[in-house]
Order: C-alpha cells, then sequence, then structure tokens
C-alpha cells in the first residue's frame, strides 16, 4: 500500500505526470512492433538470417549516432527533442504500415526504415532519460524513475501478445499503423510538459577510490540543463561526456560488463529463444511463455524499486541483474519449466531493480548538464557490440547448436556482471540521503562525496 501511495503522490507532479503519459504510450507500440517485426519478417521470407539483418540495422544506426544524440540533447529543451524524435518516427512506421498495407514490400526497404528509425531513437532516448530529473523535485528522481520502468515493463508483458493478436489477425500493417499513432500520442503530451532548471551541485569523482591514469581531471560543475556550452562543437561536447565517464570508475566498469553481457547473452535470447524452446521443450510457443514470465517479473521488481532504497544500491543491482544470466542457462538446458518459469520472473525484477537503481545513480550524480551525453555513452557502449552479436547468433548456432550457444553465452555473461563488480566504488557506492523539502536545489548538500 505504501509502494501505490507513493506512485500516486509522484504522479501528483504535472510535468511528470505529462511525461509519463507520453513515455508510457509510446513505449506500449514499442513492443507491439518488436515483436511483429519478427513476426512479419519471418512470415515473409522464412528466414532468421533476415530477422537478424533487420534487427542489427535497427541496433546500429542506434549505436552510431547515440552520442550526437546525446550531445544535442543537452545543447536543446530536451522535450522538444523528443518531440522532433517522435515525429520522425510516427513517419517512418507509417510509410511501413502503408508499404505492408500495399503489400509490396521489400526486405531492404524494412532495413532501411529501422535503421532510420534506430538513429531517431538515438536522439531520443538520451533526451528521456536527461529530461526525467527535471519533471520532479532530487528527492523523489528514483520513485519517477521506478514508476517510468513499470510502465514500460507492464507494456513488454502485454505487447508481445498484442502484437500477435494484430499480425496474426487484422495483419502487421495494423502492428505499425499502431505504433506510428502512439507517436502523435506522446507529442500531444510532451507538449505539456515544462520542465524545471536544475542546478543542483554535481557528484565529484569519489573520495575513496581515484579516478584511472587515464581518466583527465576536469571541472565538474554543472553547466545550463538542456544547453552545453555553446562556444564548443557538438564533438567537444561528445568528448566532455567521455571524460565524465570516464572519471567515474562505477560508470564505465559497469557499462563495459553490459558491453560483453549484451554481446554474449542477449543477442543469443533474442535470436535463438524460440528454437531453443522448441529444441528443449518441443514448442516455439514455450519461448513466449518464458517471455512472459520475464515481463510479469519486472513488473514486480519497479514496483519494489518504488520505496526500496538500498545503502549500496549498485552492489545489490549488480547482484540482481545476474540472476538474468542464470535463468537464460537454466532454460536452455531444458529444465523443468515448474523451476524455469518461477526463475525467469526472479530474473525479470532483477533486470527492473538494475534499472531503477542504475538510472537513479546517473541522475543524482551526474552534472545536469551532462547527463543526457552520459545516458547516450550508457546506451552506447551498452548496446556496441549487440549488432554484431545479432549477426552471429545464427551461424554460430548452425556450427555448434542453439543450445551450447546460449549456454555459452549466458555463462559468459555470468561471468561479465561478476567482473562488474570488482571495482570498490560500484561495491561502495552509498545512497544519497533524500533531501529536505526545505532545501533549495542551487544549495550544497552532504553527502555528494563518498566517504571512504
Amino acid at each position: 500500500m505504501t509502494n501505490l501511495n507513493e506512485i500516486r503522490r509522484v504522479l501528483g507532479h504535472r510535468d511528470f505526470r505529462m511525461l509519463w503519459l507520453a513515455q508510457s504510450a509510446s513505449v506500449v507500440g514499442d513492443n507491439i512492433v518488436l515483436v511483429a517485426l519478427a513476426l512479419f519478417v519471418v512470415q515473409l521470407t522464412g528466414s532468421a538470417t533476415d530477422l537478424g539483418i533487420v534487427l542489427a540495422a535497427y541496433a546500429l544506426a542506434l549505436v552510431v549516432f547515440l552520442l550526437p544524440g546525446g550531445a544535442w540533447a543537452d545543447r536543446l529543451p530536451r522535450h522538444r527533442v523528443m518531440i522532433v524524435t517522435d515525429l520522425a518516427r510516427f513517419a517512418l512506421h507509417a510509410l511501413l504500415a502503408a508499404l505492408i498495407f500495399t503489400g509490396a514490400v521489400r526486405v531492404w526497404e524494412i532495413v532501411v526504415i529501422e535503421m532510420l528509425f534506430g538513429a531517431a531513437e538515438a536522439f531520443f532516448r538520451p533526451a528521456a532519460n536527461g529530461l526525467l530529473p527535471q519533471t520532479v523535485p532530487e528527492s523523489d528522481i528514483q520513485q519517477a524513475t521506478a514508476i517510468t520502468t513499470m510502465s514500460a515493463n507492464v507494456s513488454e508483458f502485454a505487447g508481445p501478445a498484442l502484437a500477435t493478436l494484430l499480425v496474426l489477425g487484422a495483419g502487421a500493417g495494423w502492428a505499425f499503423a499502431f505504433d506510428a499513432a502512439t507517436f502523435l500520442v506522446s507529442i500531444a503530451f510532451l507538449l505539456r510538459v515544462h520542465p524545471r532548471a536544475r542546478s543542483r551541485p554535481a557528484d565529484p569523482a569519489p573520495a575513496f577510490a581515484p579516478a584511472p591514469a587515464f581518466a583527465p581531471a576536469l571541472a565538474l560543475a554543472p553547466a545550463p540543463v538542456g544547453g552545453a556550452d555553446s562556444g564548443r562543437g557538438v564533438w567537444e561536447d561528445i568528448r566532455a561526456g567521455a571524460r565524465e565517464v570516464r572519471a567515474r570508475v562505477w560508470v564505465w566498469a559497469t557499462l563495459a560488463s553490459f558491453c560483453a553481457a549484451l554481446f554474449c547473452a542477449l543477442a543469443p535470447w533474442f535470436v535463438l529463444g524460440p528454437i531453443v524452446a522448441r529444441e528443449q521443450y518441443g514448442h516455439v510457443s514455450v519461448y513466449g511463455v518464458i517471455e512472459a514470465s520475464l515481463g510479469f517479473g519486472t513488473i514486480i521488481g519497479s514496483l519494489i524499486g518504488v520505496a526500496w532504497r538500498p545503502r549500496f544500491p549498485l552492489r545489490l543491482a549488480m547482484l540482481a541483474i545476474i540472476v538474468w544470466p542464470l535463468a537464460a542457462i537454466l532454460f536452455a538446458t531444458g529444465l523443468t519449466l515448474v523451476l524455469v518459469i518461477p526463475a525467469t520472473a526472479v530474473a525479470g525484477a532483477g533486470i527492473a531493480l538494475f534499472d531503477v537503481w542504475w538510472l537513479t545513480a546517473l541522475a543524482e550524480r551526474i552534472p545536469p548538464g551532462a547527463l543526457s551525453r552520459v545516458s547516450s555513452f550508457d546506451w552506447m557502449l551498452s548496446c556496441a557490440l549487440l549488432p554484431l552479436g545479432y549477426v552471429l547468433a545464427g551461424p554460430l548456432a548452425g556450427r555448434l547448436g542453439a543450445v551450447d550457444v546460449m549456454i555459452g553465452g549466458s555463462t559468459l555473461a555470468c561471468l561479465a556482471f561478476a567482473l562488474g563488480l570488482l571495482p570498490r566504488q560500484t561495491r561502495m557506492l552509498e545512497r544519497l540521503p533524500v533531501v529536505p523539502s526545505g532545501v533549495r536545489p542551487d544549495e550544497p548538500l552532504r553527502g555528494l562525496a563518498h566517504r571512504p
């Protein structure tokens, strides 16, 4: 009940409520399209390789454009950047829907559209991550992050079922048309957002562990929110964002572990999951059941994350996320579903809790004027090898077997997450105290420097 009261209270902030409604609308369409794309491409060509190429094209464009996307999101009003990218994504999926309705769509057209879609999303994601803390008081950042994560997870849970109904019932064109319409709804709410300026002092480099020798020292005074230094070019802004990442071991070490883990485990999960389900359990529908249990777990995890503020959030976050590849190993070995389904639900809760605590740490400790750039490095480095993973998963499964590839990749992901816990900064990063309501945003706050 306490968590539900917290949700109602945080949604009482009008600007956050408008942002939440905007993102909830678009994320529903996104999760429908993720499944609809897979179903449609396989129906169109019957080739898993073609699906891998489409997914790789989207992911590659996303990775390539994330850094300039983050730089521009720090230069311009972030809600305006989101509106422009919503318009672009509306146009792209409306075009794809029209091509499907005509019956003349070809795979290369889908590849081009999804590549452009990924480029537009590369500007949207850093802007959204930077905008959220501008819509609530500093003390409500974790709760707002958890609420946003929860709505996304609800969509991930319901999206596959709705996508299947649309593609196999009304037709794939309607799935993409629905997604296009959600971007117009998102724009309508974003036009009503009036973000506040954040001038809270930034978190300095931790006192208990020096920055690595290759991380240049830099002044961490916050830049004006939503606008990077106008005297610098975009490339200079990107380099300044890179310095913010390198100055914090807990940031770059976590991103390195995710880069390896997503390449080794996430790509095989998406590309080979249905094949593993058919080989180990006799039917591809089991993969859908496992995905649903994962989605259910993320909903529970994000609900827990509304109020749970552990003393060492990243230590617990890394321990929580490691459950996901462990559950994937259980699935790939063909263990009874009586154990695999609840294990996957626990893994989903771990994913959601990691997201809440990680995004809260970034929002609270990164200088406000650099948050979108650091978020862009977060997405880019985490997903850097994912396009290659999508391309390699099919051929590797052809040589080694889908089951062996998933088990081996998930084992390596466990190792990567375990290595991510080695830096002391990650293990000893403490939660920040709740900001008293009477403290002005521009007053220095105790506890910003980590204690030894």
